[in-house]
């Protein structure tokens, strides 16, 4: 009886209200024009199952930082595409790090135009991340460093896509010996010849667990000791913790006042190469033996992992990239401009070379090894 009344009183409120169409003519109505897909509208709680409004194609998601970026995208409730080159299978491991679908997967050839297209097309912000260690007989450093990412900016501009993110590295220089480094350095022009409001992101060397610096130095335990060019003293390098750049990307692509800035990105200290083997090997708990090398001897050395058609361990072109000293741009933003707090090498070398260790020092705490000097040039 009383759900009863309780209806029968607000129909008769409903009864007294007068009609819409007299509302209407007295109440204003505004109708809003939106060009922007519901679907990429920015709404719902933080989180993987939020949606960011981030629609991002990573191009070289399969590789060291790129998982960590896609993992950071994931993480905000962002749409990824991620073209791919290798079988299908071996990305699996991409596909939890976003909500059910956000993940698309699109095979990528780099020389075919249409396929670029179609993994771009429908993305807002364009994140390159294309590099490799070593040239092969399908692609230099040239055709991985400047012409892919050129062809990805022409058709990136060609599609409408509102921020372009290019990853090149801290040291890249018209000048430096490395040719890895030249070629970065030309990249970086080409994709601002392009697109003048590119974002070029410049990263100094990254270590994480799966990196090929800490790991590198780690595993010349092999070969009796560690070649370094005049001791590692005249080397000053400042690496910086994969997951800080991955969140720099990140916190670049939601930024809207980032367009056409350069960030240079490294980590809080800086060290001798020297200090940092010692502690690299310190951390792993392996006896470490230091000799000195001339560039020519290294040079002719270290061809011999260079005829490897699969992974070039090392190579002379790497051996000149390890022993440049790293830039510092005081004028360019850096982590801190971002809110990001940087990571140092003392904080997380445990995670890399614990296993490294003897299993009698598995479990040993990494305050017994003594912590790397910072230098201060």
């Amino acid at each position: 009886m009383a759900v009863i009344i309780l209806c029968r009183a607000a129909g008769g409120r409903a009864m007294s209200r007068p009609p819409i169409s007299s509302l209407a003519a007295s109440v204003p109505v505004i109708l809003q024009q939106r060009n922007v897909h519901h679907a990429v509208i920015p709404h719902g709680k933080p989180g993987r199952s939020a949606v960011s409004g981030v629609v991002a194609t990573v191009f070289g998601a399969t590789g060291f930082l790129g998982r960590y970026v896609v993992n950071r995208l994931g993480r905000i409730g962002s749409q990824i595409v991620i073209p791919y080159r290798c079988d299908q299978y071996d990305i699996m491991y991409l596909r939890p790090m976003g909500d059910l679908g956000q993940i698309q997967f699109v095979e990528w050839n780099p020389r075919d135009k249409e396929s670029t297209l179609q993994a771009l097309q429908c993305s807002n912000v364009v994140i390159n991340l294309v590099g490799r260690e070593w040239e092969t007989r399908n692609f230099s450093y040239e055709d991985v460093f400047v012409t892919i990412p050129k062809n990805i900016a022409l058709l990136a501009k060609e599609a409408g896509v509102e921020k372009f993110i290019h990853v090149s590295h801290l040291n890249a220089d018209i000048k430096s010996p490395s040719k890895y480094l030249r070629n970065k350095a030309i990249g970086e022009e080409a994709v601002r010849e392009v697109i003048p409001e590119a974002i070029i992101v410049k990263p100094s060397e990254i270590f994480g667990r799966e990196d090929k610096l800490l790991n590198y130095y780690a595993n010349m335990r092999w070969f009796g000791g560690v070649p370094l060019m005049a001791y590692g003293k005249k080397t000053v390098k400042q690496p910086i913790y994969v997951a800080d750049v991955a969140r720099a990307i990140v916190n670049i692509a939601k930024d809207p006042d980032s367009l056409g800035k350069t960030y240079a990105l490294a980590g809080p200290n800086r060290y001798l190469l020297q200090d940092m083997v010692r502690y690299i090997f310190a951390v792993a708990h392996r006896p470490l033996f230091l000799y000195p090398l001339p560039r020519p001897i290294y040079h002719s050395l270290v061809k011999f992992f260079e005829l490897n058609p699969f992974d070039s361990w090392t190579s002379r072109d790497k051996v000149d990239r390890f022993h440049t000293t790293d830039k510092q741009f005081p004028d360019l933003p850096g982590l801190e401009d971002l809110d990001i707090i940087p990571t140092s090498l003392e904080q997380k070398a445990i995670e890399v070379l614990r296993r490294h260790r003897k299993y009698r020092w598995l479990d040993a705490d990494l305050d017994v090894a003594k912590p790397a000097t910072p230098v201060n040039y």
